[in-house]
Order: C-alpha cells, then sequence, then structure tokens
C-alpha cells in the first residue's frame, strides 16, 4: 500500500485490502474514504467489508463513489463537505487515488490558487491538468463558450511581447494579433539599476500599457490562468477562452520574494531594499546617501535569474558613491553569491576582480539567503560546505539589497507547455515549442540556456516573428537564434564592462575592440547605457526596428 500526501490533512492511494487497514490506522488517519463503486473489478473486496475493519480501528467512514474519469461538480462539493466535517487526516482511495484526487482539488477550488492544486497532485503523482478549467470555475464545469479568437496571441505585453508583435507587423501589418496582460503599466526594467544608482529618475523607466502597444494589435487585459494546447485555447482568470491558430508565450518570470523566510514584512523598511523593483529601487539610492558607516550586503540568489549582472552592479554604483564621498573605509561590503563565480564568463571576471578589490568587497560564494529580520538587521544564509554538507550564516547590516529566488509564473509551471523544471520547452535555435509546433516562447520564460536579460529579448523578438510567418507559409527558411545576451555591468558611475556573449559564453561583442573592448570598463560604453540604450528600447525595440538584431536565416 502507498499512501501519498497531498496535504498534511489528506492522503490518498490506490485499491487498499481489509489487511490494509491496520496500516492505516497506524500511520496516524482518522477518516477513511472510499471513492470506488463496488464490483468495478473482480479482486476488488467490497466497501462493507472494509468499512467494518475501519470501525475496528475506530476510523471515521464514508463511502463516496464515482465512476472512473466521470467524477461530478457535485461530488466535488460533497467530497469538500466530508473533509470538512470528518476528523483529520484523511486517507480516501479509488482503483488508482485518481478519483479520490480529482475530488479534492474540486473541493478545494474556491479556497486555493489552482497552480498549487495542479503541483500538489502532481508531487503525488497525478496529473490534474485535464480538470484545470474546472478548479479555476470554482470546482464546477464551465460552460464551453470562446470569448475570442485570434490568429497570432500573444501571452505577456513586457520587452518580448511588445518587441515580437512589432516584429510580426513589420513584416505582415494586417496580421490578427490580441496581446494577453492585465498590467496598466509598461517598465524598462535595465533603467531600475541606474536608478538605485541615482542616475535616473524611476518616472522614466514606466509608460502606460496602451501609450506602447503595436496599433492594430488587440489588448485582452486579464491574466492567463491555463494552456489547453490541444485545443488551441489559453484560459484566462474567470474561465474565459481565447483561441489563437498561433500562440507566442512571454511572460516573464516571477520573482520569489516569499521564498526568504521575513523579507516581504521588511521590504522598503529597515535597511531592506532590492532594485529588482520598481518601487523599491529609489530607496536604494537613498540608503546608499545615507549609510557613513556600517556594513552594506549584497545578494544574489540560485540561477536562473533575471539580468545575472545586476546584483553586483547594485554593489558596485554603491561603493563607487561611497568612495567618492570618502566614507568607503568606514563600510564593509559583503556579497553573498549563491553561485560559485562572480560572473559566468570567465573573460569578464579578471576586470570585474579589480573594482571587487578597489571597494574592498568581501566575496562569499555558496552563500544563499534564506531569511531576514529586518527590525534587528540580521540576515540569514544557508552556507554551502566543500563536503556537501550546509551550515546557518547570520550577517548583521546596516543595508541589505536583496534579489530574490526566480523561477516560471505558477501557470506555466504545471502547464503543459512546461519542462520538467517548470520553464517552457522549446528549441534552442528556433524558439518554437518541442511538442506543440504552433506555439513559439521567448523571454525570461524559455528553458533556453541563455543570459535573461532584455537584450536577448532584443535578438529573440525577429527569430520568433520570422520563424511563425515561414510556419504560416508568408515566408521561407526557419531563422536561428544564438544565444545572444548582454549585460553592461556598471563597475562605476561614468563606466561599464558591457560583458556580450552567446550560447556556452562565447564572447560575442556589437563593436570593435578599438571602440568599445567589452572585457574592460569603458565610458563609451556607459554612454551606450545611459544615453542610447533607453531609447534604443522605447523607439527602436518595442517598434519593430530591428538595429543589430536582424535574424539569421539557417534553411
Amino acid at each position: 500500500m502507498d499512501i501519498k500526501k497531498l496535504r498534511r490533512d489528506i492522503g490518498v492511494g490506490g485499491q487498499i485490502t481489509v489487511d490494509d487497514v491496520k496500516a492505516i490506522a497506524e500511520a496516524g488517519y482518522r477518516t477513511l474514504i472510499c471513492n470506488r463503486p463496488d464490483g468495478e473489478a473482480g479482486d476488488q473486496p467490497n466497501w462493507s467489508e472494509i468499512e467494518t475493519r475501519a470501525r475496528d480501528f475506530g476510523l471515521t467512514t464514508h463511502h463516496l463513489p464515482a465512476i472512473s474519469g466521470k467524477v461530478t461538480d457535485e461530488q466535488g462539493q460533497a467530497f469538500g463537505e466530508l473533509l470538512a466535517a470528518s476528523p483529520k487526516p484523511v486517507f480516501a482511495y479509488c482503483r488508482s487515488g485518481m478519483r479520490s484526487v480529482t475530488m479534492w482539488a474540486l473541493s478545494q477550488a474556491s479556497q486555493r490558487p489552482m497552480a498549487e492544486l495542479v503541483e500538489g497532485a502532481g508531487k503525488a503523482g497525478f496529473d490534474l491538468k485535464g480538470v484545470v478549467r474546472r478548479i479555476l470555475n470554482g470546482g464546477r464545469t464551465p460552460v464551453e463558450v470562446a470569448d475570442a479568437k485570434h490568429a497570432i496571441v500573444i501571452v505577456g505585453g513586457g520587452a518580448a511581447g511588445i518587441s515580437v508583435a512589432s516584429s510580426l507587423l513589420a513584416r505582415q501589418p494586417d496580421l490578427d494579433i490580441a496581446i494577453i496582460d492585465p498590467a496598466d503599466v509598461h517598465y524598462y526594467q535595465p533603467g531600475w539599476t541606474l536608478v538605485g544608482g541615482g542616475v535616473f529618475d524611476a518616472a522614466t523607466t514606466a509608460r502606460t500599457m496602451a501609450s506602447v502597444l503595436p496599433r492594430g494589435v488587440k489588448w485582452i487585459k486579464s491574466a492567463v490562468a491555463a494552456f489547453e494546447p490541444e485545443r488551441h485555447a489559453v484560459i484566462l482568470d474567470g474561465c474565459r477562452v481565447v483561441t489563437y491558430e498561433q500562440l507566442v508565450v512571454c511572460p516573464g518570470l516571477k520573482l520569489d520574494w516569499g521564498a526568504i523566510e521575513g523579507l516581504s514584512d521588511t521590504l522598503g523598511r529597515h535597511g531592506v531594499t532590492s532594485n529588482y523593483r520598481y518601487d523599491l529601487a529609489p530607496y536604494t539610492w537613498h540608503l546608499v546617501q545615507q549609510l557613513h558607516r556600517g556594513r552594506a550586503v549584497f545578494t544574489q540568489p540560485p540561477m536562473p535569474i533575471k539580468c545575472a549582472g545586476a546584483p553586483q552592479k547594485a554593489m558596485y554604483l554603491s561603493a563607487d558613491h561611497w568612495r567618492r564621498n570618502g566614507v568607503l573605509d568606514a563600510i564593509e561590503i559583503d556579497f553573498c553569491n549563491a553561485g560559485a563565480v562572480l560572473f559566468g564568463v570567465a573573460d569578464y571576471v579578471p576586470a570585474l576582480m579589480k573594482y571587487i578589490e578597489l571597494y574592498g568587497v568581501n566575496l562569499n560564494f555558496g552563500h544563499t539567503l534564506t531569511a531576514v529580520d529586518g527590525p534587528a538587521r540580521r540576515a540569514t544564509f544557508t552556507r554551502a560546505l566543500p563536503d556537501g554538507t550546509k551550515e546557518s550564516v547570520v550577517k548583521e547590516f546596516d543595508m541589505l539589497h536583496v534579489v530574490p529566488p526566480q523561477r516560471a509564473p505558477d501557470f506555466i509551471r504545471v502547464s503543459p507547455l512546461a519542462d520538467a523544471a517548470g520553464w517552457v520547452d522549446v528549441d534552442a535555435a528556433t524558439l518554437r515549442h518541442k511538442v506543440h509546433a504552433d506555439v513559439y516562447a521567448l523571454g525570461d520564460v524559455g528553458n533556453t540556456t541563455n543570459a535573461k536579460t532584455a537584450a536577448a529579448a532584443r535578438k529573440q523578438a525577429p527569430v520568433v516573428a520570422h520563424n511563425l510567418l515561414v510556419a504560416r507559409g508568408v515566408l521561407k527558411g526557419d531563422a536561428a537564434y544564438d544565444g545572444y545576451g548582454s549585460c553592461p555591468l556598471t563597475v562605476e558611475r561614468g563606466k561599464i564592462v558591457l560583458a556580450e556573449f552567446t550560447y556556452g559564453g562565447k564572447v560575442a561583442p556589437s563593436f570593435p575592440a578599438w571602440l568599445i573592448d567589452g572585457t574592460q570598463p569603458s565610458r563609451l560604453a556607459w554612454w551606450l547605457k545611459e544615453r542610447i540604450l533607453p531609447p534604443l528600447y522605447w523607439q527602436a525595440m518595442l517598434k519593430g526596428r530591428e538595429w543589430l538584431a536582424q535574424p539569421e536565416q539557417v534553411g
């Protein structure tokens, strides 16, 4: 007998025998629910036999049978009522456990997020994707109605989504395109590092979504809840349905602030900040200006993350300000990196190490932030030791710049589009889904190994636009993305180490070395970052103008 826990108060399993009842009771279960009709199979004990034995052990019993594959809404509701009224924990069973899991999920649909239910069942070995829409609809079977239908549906109105829409329209202006995104504001996120360094005003990095959407594109202002690729359908919150001929998935990633104990309660207070949030980047600059002595701690979580250089960019700009104001010697700086290296492409590390030494930074590799006590100004890290064990390390701080763990959005992780790690499973070159040929993905949500940066999305968008139109018979010959990514590392105010690379960490400069040598700090690279890239983003990338980003055809 195999008991699989869904939550602390409920376990499920396949068909049990009379002899199994003792083990269930000894495991601590106090209620037994059978979800299988008598007589389904020749080797199946009748419910009355199980019930009699269960009562010998003092278990509360219920029989709520369902036909395999036909769990009704009413049965889901009834299961929830039994669960609420019965002594805990509860063990439920059927032939395989699937009917019990389905009833449990439907009963919890109005109380818990869909992704939590689907993921919890998945960890126990049960696939609930077939009842996702019923879960989204509060445990009830939705009416089969498509609210909208478009040739191209793009999920996500960030840098990747807007860019690919514009690149598509530049190639075929009459395309029927819809972008699904619930946000009112579109952000130029690469600018937040400079907001935290006192260079940009936060307001310059934000524009209304309506103002940046390409003309002619339909905006569906809603959140996506699920995908049904076999039906060419996207399910929105409220169980509304949008169908498509081709789908582009680029909703970005999830910043998991809640994964660090105590962090959400202290962000923006007690010296705790992050340039990864629009409203907190100005607080970073405030803290930098106010700090004249003490300890500043900068963190970097496990990969993958959005812009792997951003955690140390914040540190360099802060340290440079303290150096220019004559207080650097009174400030201890710790860089606590969950990884094992300063930067993933070795060619750029020597230049960065010179600044580490200049600023007197203490490098702490293998340190993962796990908890923050804001009022006490204490940060707790888990440190990986050489022998594979771990220890807890507590650091006091006066300023703490946090980069949260990051993962694919919940509705992506539990979808049929995701790989085992939760990212959209696409071919690294064509960015086409490996199973569903009418689905593409780009930006931070894909499982490609490139750096998750806006520069990567700038190169990916034309590739997706081209290949999508090849599939529609408009163009010929696939285009390939080479993994290009860029990270302008702001090592001091006025100088940048311009890291550019493709798949495998191969250095791929856009400019000749006599103009900008990316492996060395450069004033011209700073000018590019501060003066050229923002208008390039707003007026070129988001408008479908592919300067230095034309796709390379391979077939």
